[in-house]
């Protein structure tokens, strides 16, 4: 089976093609980041356009790459959900015309699931079942994997998302948008005694996260530094990031423990940052488990992954009728 994957969520457009003989056979991807910076966010309308432009011009680069024609192509999968609305409707609507127009069938695939399984397109891939710490600019979730097609959340964010507190934090110290990679960045010039910020829930029951009050507390730092150097602005940076990775860790533990699961997969955005990687891998190794992460082209938006999964839902039996329907609040599992 070979299936052309479409990924249009959110500030990227990605289009891959995945063969389940061969396995990634091209990807390619295309950021509206520079689009998006002059705003300190993504704006919706901006990024419709911007998916409208592009995502012909990547399916048939990407079609290229793979050697394929409409004729190789067995199905097509796109982003469903969750997103905005105006990108889920670009990709979900070139999806269906091309399957509507080659006679393959399509299929829906929810964007958490795509990141959730990308480790999958690596040469070691985990065996289920395992534990999936998500971490993204608007997801965090701990998920118990069971199987494909068995999720349970076992704990997400009250208020801001990991990702969204880098960056928020970030654009404090004036680093941009989006600004969580600066902020990593700059965290490794940072004297990690100066500040201590606090881990927010950790001796509360349950594994939810909150990292809302981590940014304000950064806020309140930066207020009271003024005027705030370059290694005041990194030893801020540094405290900000340690408190969030250690937060991390800590609710990973726990959520092993509570599951008596020794894998953990990491995915998303912030999977890509060192020092929580770091601080993972030591930890499984502490609990004489193995953490996987997938490369880290793959930690964000991509088309590879939502083709792969594409592929296991069309495997299955399942495809999307005409009818196109998107999901912009979409719940794992539901």
């Amino acid at each position: 089976m070979r299936v052309l994957g479409i990924e249009s969520s959110c500030d990227e457009t990605a289009v891959a093609v995945y063969d389940t003989k061969k396995g990634l056979l091209s990807h390619a991807l295309y950021s509206q980041v520079a689009i998006h910076a002059e705003y300190g966010g993504v704006v919706p309308e901006l990024a419709s356009r911007d998916h409208i432009r592009k995502v012909i011009g990547l399916t048939e680069e990407a079609m290229s790459a793979a050697n394929s024609h409409a004729k190789d192509i067995t199905g097509i999968a796109y982003t469903a959900g969750p997103g905005l609305s105006g990108a889920l409707l670009v990709g979900a609507m070139v999806a269906r015309s091309m399957g509507f127009a080659w006679n393959r069938p399509t299929v829906a695939v929810h964007h958490m699931e795509g990141h959730l399984l990308a480790p999958m397109l690596e040469p070691d891939p985990p065996s289920y079942p395992f534990i999936a710490l998500l971490v993204s600019g608007g997801h965090t979730l701990l998920v118990d994997v069971a199987q494909f097609g068995d999720y349970k959340i076992l704990g997400e964010s009250v208020d801001d998302a990991v990702g969204e507190a880098f960056d928020k934090t970030a654009k404090l110290l004036g680093l941009g948008y989006p600004g969580g990679a600066a902020l990593a960045t700059l965290a490794e010039q940072g004297n990690p005694s100066r500040f201590h910020f606090p881990r927010p829930m950790i001796n509360r029951v349950g594994l939810e996260f909150s990292f809302s009050g981590l940014k304000t507390y950064a806020a309140n730092i930066i207020h009271t530094e003024q005027p705030c150097d370059q290694q005041t602005r990194a030893d801020i940076a540094r405290a900000f990031q340690d408190a969030a990775v250690e937060t991390l860790v800590i609710k990973c533990r726990c959520a092993l423990h509570l599951t008596n699961r020794k894998t953990l997969v990491v995915a998303g955005g912030v999977g890509a940052n060192q020092a929580l990687r770091v601080a993972l891998q030591t930890m499984l190794e502490e609990e004489n488990g193995k953490v996987y992460f997938p490369r880290h082209e793959f930690c964000t938006d991509n088309g590879a992954m939502i083709a792969y999964v594409g592929c296991l839902h069309l495997l299955a039996g399942e495809q999307s009728d005409l009818y196109v329907k998107i999901y912009p609040r979409w719940e794992l599992g539901k």
